[in-house]
């Protein structure tokens, strides 16, 4: 008895037990919903299948990144790097080409997409390389050469293209920039560059759905800076111009800044204007279409806005305690769209109600709270970053969810962890949960 107690005291130690308990409820209720969600399709069989094969390999996942001690990863972040370019170089030589983009390992029994797996491995690498960096990190060295680490990456991810993935790990690497303690000038000019790039693509598309406002000076204007070289050249020079007159500006003030600043602001904003020109040229009818249904989606409810829309009245229509379980008439009559992937929560909403909606968002949170928790807790600087690049992961999938259904951020493609369908996914995310454990196991004993 004395032997039972002694382990089970161990096990309490090396485990932290409200984030199992709240994988382990999040991981059977994606279950129930995806059952639920594809139980009148004529394919139910083989999702469901897929996704209680899933379930073993995360758990072993899981298992694996728990047992393992997470400083290994520090010690072979090399080898980890190089295996992030070879599974995306493969993945473009050999992977199958899959709804526009060539992002899929098709083997005889399963489908992998490799950026799932490469997302985890990004953040492993990334926070080695900040660890190494120590009371460098608000050297503007540290930022060059981080890009130049990630470039390959993110370089390979567009290639596929792959714009959901980029999405979701930006943030993550935003975070682990913060934690690690980089200079906030910087992390300010990167939040500026990606606000002027959204905000031309963003202007853009919305003069597409309103062409009567190019017969306006202003909007051909911005019209003309994505198709005109000169326009581009005149608003380059006034950029210019606008950043040297602030400068003299808080020159008069006698508040000196160094002139480097206005520079590199300067520069950000014209890296801003052809980042969204880039954009604006590379997107797709299918990602153009995600933008307008963001703008305006009450202006094509048969079209464009028509996943968006149903997915909201579908999630409004349960009400407060919901329809049950496999009782969902909205989505078992076909009205809401990618109804497993995509848009799992409006099934949670309908057939579980306000109380089963608030249930997996404080799960979510109870997942983000233990790991900011555990990262204090870290015996080194290593495990902390490693457990914020997770929070910021996962604080980004639930963000763009939710936000997707409240009509807040534009329809992504991105699954949510542990509820959506998809096999990858959820392995990668209860492998990410598993290193978090391994950080909790081997923490300062407090």
């Amino acid at each position: 008895m004395a032997v039972l107690k002694t382990m089970r005291e161990s096990a309490r130690h090396r485990i932290d037990i409200p984030l199992l308990c709240a994988m382990i409820g999040l991981v059977l209720l994606g279950a129930l919903c995806v059952m639920s969600a594809v139980n009148s399709l004529s394919w139910a069989n083989a999702v469901v299948r897929t996704h209680l094969v899933a379930l073993p390999l995360g758990l072993a996942a899981f298992a694996v990144g728990w047992s393992f001690n997470y400083q290994i990863y520090n010690e072979q972040y090399k080898w980890i790097y190089g295996f992030i370019l070879a599974l995306l170089v493969g993945v473009l030589l050999f992977g199958s080409y899959q709804r526009g983009s060539r992002s899929w390992f098709v083997l005889p029994f399963f489908s992998m997409q490799p950026s799932e797996i490469c997302r985890i491995c990004t953040i492993l690498v990334v926070a080695a390389f900040l660890d190494r960096r120590g009371r460098r990190m608000c050297e503007t060295s540290t930022l060059f050469w981080l890009c130049v680490l990630l470039a390959p990456i993110f370089g390979l991810i567009m290639m596929q293209p792959d714009f959901s993935s980029v999405v979701v790990t930006l943030p993550a690497v935003a975070v682990l920039l913060y934690c690690a303690g980089a200079n906030l000038f910087y992390l300010g000019l990167a939040a500026l560059f990606a606000a002027v790039a959204g905000f031309f693509t963003i202007s853009w598309t919305y003069l597409y759905l309103h062409p009567e406002l190019t017969e306006y000076w202003l909007g051909q204007t911005f019209y003309q800076l994505a198709h005109n070289g000169w326009y581009m050249a005149g608003f380059s020079l006034l950029v210019v111009g606008l950043g040297y007159a602030t400068w003299w500006f808080f020159k008069q003030l006698r508040i000196f800044l160094p002139a480097v600043y206005f520079v590199l602001a300067t520069l950000v904003v014209l890296a801003g204007l052809f980042g969204g020109i880039f954009i604006e040229n590379q997107m797709k009818p299918h990602q153009r279409k995600r933008v307008e249904t963001f703008l305006a989606p009450d202006a094509d409810p048969q079209g464009a806005g028509y996943n968006v829309l149903q997915a909201q009245i579908a999630m409004g229509s349960g009400g407060v305690l919901g329809k049950g379980l496999f009782s969902g008439t909205q989505s078992r009559l076909g009205f809401v769209p990618e109804k497993h992937t995509d848009f799992i929560l409006a099934v949670a909403g309908e057939e579980l109600g306000l109380w089963g909606m608030f249930l997996v968002l404080g799960l979510y949170l109870l997942i983000l709270w233990r790991t900011v928790v555990i990262a204090y807790m870290s015996s080194d600087q290593y495990g902390y970053l490693v457990c914020a690049g997770i929070f910021g992961m996962f604080l980004t999938y639930m963000l763009v969810n939710f936000g997707m259904l409240l009509g807040i951020v534009p329809v992504a493609g991105i699954p949510l962890p542990f509820i959506s369908y998809g096999g990858s996914n959820l392995v990668s995310s209860l492998w990410a949960l598993g290193i978090v454990q391994s950080v909790y196991a081997r923490r300062i004993r407090i």
